[in-house]
């Protein structure tokens, strides 16, 4: 009997097996319970707003849930400790409450899809063993290991980072000195979408005045700031910015603008008169006070304008209706309107392009080429000539284009004008090449045909007689023009 019990204390203390103890940490049923806690952990970790597709078991729990993954690593666990030895199920009661289910998966195949009943592997040794293919949904890192929002990182190393696109969180930046060393790296760093990041924060952070008297030494981020408030259109900001900086002329523009931002036209003209009065440069008072005289001669046009076309009194409105208002056109818009629906009106009204021109001291050649446009349009060929004859003080009178007569031919042209019109025009072109080139291109002969005699050029003449109609007026003339002996000809 002695002998007996000497046997099995050998083989106890030899053998690899041990018996169940309660205290004995190495346990498979502690490793158990310790890899539930450590699963229960991961509710801290893992992001309950995961886009990712769900999976649901046989039981109808989402796999790669966390009681999803207790279920089966408890059940898997219980399978393997069954087939360990009988004498652990007859040492340990809570045994005996664990189920039996045949199931494959442990908690290492919960991240990473193993399927080995004969080793159990921690959770460390799961989430950190690569070589097998990961089937589950990737748990994120904790916020505290995003060294990107929360890192410790110096002005000059956070910068490098914006810079690479990383997002770092400048909240850590509360002296004052750390603020203003951020903003230095940010403009040495020459990186405009960084620094105007910057300025972002320091105008949240900061009080105006503050803000302001740092960014006066600092001309780039001003500049940077500057430009951000317009793009943005926080106008008081940027007022109050401009008037502690002492820009007079600055604040006076921004606060011409908001002029845009006013669709009444009534409400519109008394803010534009009350413009007047702003510290405006001497050049820039007198286009204010132009654009407030333009808005009122608009309004008393398009009124008048507005009664004739409902009234149908006027046979122009009926043959050419408008198209669009006059109301806050620019000053050539408005003289090409004058010109087109009251040319021949007299200098005193305000509707009148004399008027106009004199009112706003345009110059002849925006004057001629607005109202060349206008009546060529209109097909008014009387008034396209009036418009290019001048009178001189003996009375002689003669043709002068202020914008030249090759834009006087190109214009007429593009609204039609016969070839009886264009050839007037065409022959006062000055330049002999650009004459020919004109005459060829829109097939005015007479044109061609004297310009090649006035050069004596017999072959140039008589290779264009091959290019007009045979019997026409034009070939008899060319034949006229080559029988002539009293012409001599240069070859």
């Amino acid at each position: 009997m002695s002998r007996v019990r000497a046997d099995e204390e050998e083989y106890w203390h030899s053998s690899k097996f041990r018996a169940f103890t309660f205290d004995d940490e190495d346990d498979e049923l502690s490793q158990l319970k310790e890899s539930k806690r450590a699963v229960n952990s991961l509710r801290d970790i893992v992001d309950d707003d995961d886009d990712d597709l769900e999976r649901v078991s046989w039981s109808g729990e989402p796999v790669g849930s966390i009681s999803w993954s207790i279920k089966e690593t408890a059940s898997g666990s219980t399978t393997s400790l069954d087939g360990r030895d009988s004498s652990l199920q007859k040492g340990s009661s809570s045994y005996a409450a664990l189920p039996k289910q045949a199931s494959s998966y442990s908690l290492s195949s919960l991240f990473k899809g193993r399927n080995k009943l004969s080793s159990f592997q921690s959770l460390s040794d799961a989430l950190t063993d690569t070589g097998v293919k990961n089937y589950a949904p990737e748990l994120r890192r904790p916020k505290a290991e995003y060294k990107d929002y929360s890192g410790d990182w110096s002005p000059k190393d956070t910068v490098r980072r914006m810079q690479r696109g990383k997002v770092c969180s400048l909240e850590r930046f509360r002296s004052l000195q750390d603020k203003l060393v951020l903003l230095d790296e940010a403009v040495a760093g020459h990186d405009g979408n960084v620094i105007t990041a910057v300025l972002i924060f320091l105008k949240r952070t900061l009080r105006r005045e503050i803000l302001f008297r740092e960014l006066e030494v600092r001309q780039v981020a001003l500049c940077h700031l500057i430009h951000f408030l317009r793009e943005t259109g926080e106008q008081k900001f940027l007022l109050d910015l401009l008037r502690f900086l002492d820009r007079t002329e600055e604040v006076a523009l921004s606060q011409y603008r908001e002029h845009l931002n006013i669709q009444d036209v009534e409400k519109r003209r008394e803010f534009l008169k009350g413009c007047i009065g702003l510290p405006f440069s001497a050049e820039d008072t007198s286009h204010i006070q132009d654009h407030y005289t333009l808005l009122e001669r608009q309004i008393i046009i398009e009124a008048n304008d507005r009664h004739l076309e409902m009234a149908g009194q006027s046979e122009l409105f009926r043959k050419y209706p408008r198209k669009a208002s006059i109301l806050n056109m620019p000053l050539v818009t408005t003289l090409f309107y004058s010109c087109f629906y009251h040319y021949t009106e007299a200098e005193g009204m305000f509707s009148s392009p004399t008027n106009l021109k004199k009112t706003f001291k345009i110059p002849d050649k925006q004057y001629v080429l607005t109202a060349l446009a206008a009546r060529a349009k209109l097909r008014a060929w009387g008034d396209v000539d009036a418009l290019l004859t001048t009178k001189n003080w003996l009375g002689y009178t003669k043709k002068k284009a202020p914008i030249g007569f090759h834009r006087v031919v190109e214009i007429l042209q593009r609204n039609n004008a016969p070839v009886q019109v264009l050839q007037e025009y065409v022959r006062l072109v000055e330049d002999v090449e650009t004459r020919l080139n004109l005459a060829t291109k829109y097939k005015c002969h007479d044109v061609v045909i004297e310009t090649y005699r006035d050069l004596k050029d017999r072959m140039q003449l008589t290779a264009y007689k091959g290019k007009v109609e045979r019997g026409s007026a034009e070939e008899e003339k060319i034949n006229s023009i080559l029988s002539n002996m009293q012409i001599r000809w240069k070859n």
